[in-house]
């Protein structure tokens, strides 16, 4: 006989509130239904309401993890409706604070993970370790969480060479301690028993469900938005990070690689920084529509813009990864012991506040 236990939204190794429904008998979860609704903004609407610049600033509430990519993805479909071309300077300085959100989003992740496992003592050496990216967004943008460094034709802020020096230093600092916490998360006989065979998605189904991002790439799928060469990625040395053991584990590692990674990145992307403006000067009002992918920590957020001539927006709609990945989500629990619940679903890493904005 089967029983229905709720799940959140309120629950240790929730970040944010989601409430699963889950189907259970004895320990074994047979189904599981989301409910959502709890953090809703309405920011699409209010998007609608104020003006399109302003809209840079309020996009980027969307979601504080990765605000900086929110923003640059919304301004680059404005930049497309109305033909503006950014110059090369703010194309590389986009790379570098969207990897450096990468960063921040996943050490937050990983150390919620660890959280998760009983693992206090790891959790609190990961999340020490992310207060260095934190320290480089704030000395270069002046924001730790919003830098509200993106404009419509560029950037609003430039690294120079001092800012340059202190991001690098950093950079270094969190690739020594992080290569320290890596191997716990990717040795740890406790870790290994949590993540290794639970909650399998495999490729096909990843395929068929919408899996993006980190997800669908441990399931051994190379989708990556950045392959597209957007920004300067077309400049900088990139291939996306795949595992193809389509577990938590799988998952894990990923985030794991994709931290050292975006630390490769971001030095590129600083080494090349062309002499050039920071943004384009325009005149004028968005009139036509765009739909623009970007690829966030999560996976690949998608933005549909469409202006009417005047300084508001007709419609401003927003999809993000985690909405994207929660049919698979759920796949992945059916099946699964209910002690196994909570690791699957930060495998995943889901932000309930992208999602419902």
């Amino acid at each position: 006989m089967s029983m229905i236990v709720p799940f959140g939204p309120q629950h240790p190794v929730l970040p944010e509130p989601l409430q699963l429904r889950l189907e259970i008998v004895d320990e074994t979860v047979v189904s599981a239904l989301p409910v959502i609704g709890y953090v809703h903004r309405g920011l699409e609407r209010l998007a609608e309401q104020k003006d399109f610049q302003q809209d840079t600033y309020l996009i980027e509430h969307i979601c504080g993890i990765c605000s900086f990519m929110h923003s640059t993805t919304y301004c680059t479909g404005i930049e497309e409706i109305m033909n503006i071309e950014i110059p090369e300077r703010a194309k590389f300085l986009r790379v570098a604070w969207s990897e450096m959100h990468r960063i921040h989003s996943h050490l937050l992740a990983l150390g919620l993970l660890a959280d998760a496992f009983g693992f206090e003592s790891l959790f609190y050496q990961i999340w020490r370790t992310r207060e260095h990216i934190m320290d480089a967004m704030e000395y270069t943008t002046g924001g730790r969480v919003m830098l509200s460094a993106a404009c419509v034709g560029g950037v609003r802020k430039d690294i120079n060479e001092e800012q340059k020096k202190f991001v690098l230093e950093k950079l270094a600092l969190i690739e020594a301690e992080f290569k320290e916490e890596a191997h716990v998360l990717l040795e740890d006989y406790t870790v290994k028993a949590r993540t290794v065979g639970v909650g399998i998605l495999d490729a096909k189904t990843a395929y068929e469900r919408g899996a993006v991002g980190p997800t669908a790439r441990a399931s051994g799928l190379k989708m990556d938005h950045r392959m597209t060469g957007y920004f300067a990625y077309d400049k900088l040395d990139f291939e996306p990070v795949v595992e193809n053991d389509c577990d938590a584990y799988a998952r894990t590692k990923v985030r794991i690689r994709e931290v050292f990674q975006s630390i490769d990145l971001i030095r590129q992307a600083l080494s090349a920084l062309p002499d050039t403006p920071l943004k384009t000067a325009f005149k004028g009002n968005p009139n036509g529509e765009a739909a623009v992918r970007a690829e966030q920590p999560r996976g690949e957020v998608i933005y549909y813009l469409k202006g009417n001539g005047t300084d508001k927006l007709a419609r401003c709609r927003v999809r993000t990864p985690t909405f994207a990945n929660v049919a698979p989500m759920l796949h992945m629990l059916n099946g699964c012991s209910l002690a196994n619940v909570g690791v699957i679903v930060l495998s995943v890493d889901p932000c309930i506040s992208c999602t419902e904005r």
